[in-house]
């Protein structure tokens, strides 16, 4: 009887601590999986978020940036001010790799981009932070009198690359760093080709649909900024978020009036200020 109530209590014992320990893998697997919904969207106001287009996921994106907001009453506020629109579509390759395409109304841009996923903050901790790296090429399609004189094809192109760096500190509170770099293959003389950048960012939900957005984007210079050149200003934004599974909808309060990041980095002269302000909205739809 003894040895009958020694071998069964052995074999519970065994039963338990294996129970235990598969029990404990299955958490830490599940913990070491990325973090939940750090971003709703691909898109930040002007920016990009580290997380793009799951696999085998279509996602059309939609930018409207309203007039200034100088006129008061009279425009109602840049609604009926000149506008500028971008529509775009990209598609998750893989749940790592995303790329796209879209078209600006302002200097007839259009674009091809890439964003890649380099590793993703998981919810154990053991990786803290995302990080993600997007790049474009942009093409001018306006006639050729825009470009001066000494015309050639490539003078239509232009670039932008960006390393972005994002943490979710909490279930409401998620934050990115995105260091840049713009190129424009050929410029008006009161600007500059090159320009170095870097964005802060970040959201705060305060229901399970709606966030507070925000942006501050500083260009730096790269070359010495010469007396007939413009004062490039620094971007910002403000503006709330409603997210759905499939749907995202941002509005918002931004001093750039171009979309296409390398143009806003190198070439904005609006100031955040009574004069320099628009309004704006995104619109992103997913067809999973």
């Amino acid at each position: 009887m003894k040895n009958y109530i020694l071998k069964t209590s052995l074999i519970l014992l065994i039963a338990f601590t294996c129970n235990t320990l598969f029990a404990q893998e299955e958490t830490e697997q599940k913990e070491d999986k990325p973090v939940r919904g750090p971003w709703e969207a691909s898109t930040l106001i002007e920016s990009q978020t580290v997380i793009g287009s799951n696999a085998k996921q279509l996602e059309l994106i939609i930018h409207h940036r309203m007039g200034s907001v100088e006129n008061g009453f009279s425009d109602i506020f840049g609604i009926y001010g000149a506008s500028n629109i971008r529509m775009g579509l990209q598609y998750g390759i893989t749940d790592k790799l995303t790329i796209g395409i879209g078209t600006e109304k302002n200097n007839k841009f259009s674009d091809l981009n890439a964003k890649y996923a380099v590793f993703q903050q998981t919810r154990s901790g053991k990786i803290p932070v995302s990080l993600s790296v997007h790049a474009n090429i942009t093409y001018d399609a306006r006639d050729e009198e825009v470009f001066g004189t000494n015309y050639e094809f490539m003078d239509r192109f232009s670039y932008f690359g960006q390393v972005i760096v994002s943490r979710k500190f909490t279930d409401a509170f998620s934050l990115q760093l995105a260091p840049s770099y713009s190129h424009f293959n050929s410029v008006d003389v009161k600007y500059q080709n090159d320009k170095a950048g870097v964005m802060l960012g970040g959201r705060y939900k305060f229901t399970g649909t709606m966030a507070a957005i925000f942006e501050y984007h500083q260009p730096i210079n790269i070359n010495p900024v010469h007396d007939y050149q413009d004062d490039i200003q620094p971007g910002a934004a403000i503006g709330i978020e409603i997210g759905t599974s499939t749907h995202a909808f941002q509005i918002f309060a931004s001093n750039y009036k171009d979309i296409m990041a390398q143009k806003n980095y190198t070439m904005n002269t609006n100031k955040f200020d009574g004069e320099g302000i628009l309004i704006g909205f995104n619109i992103s739809v997913r067809f999973n």
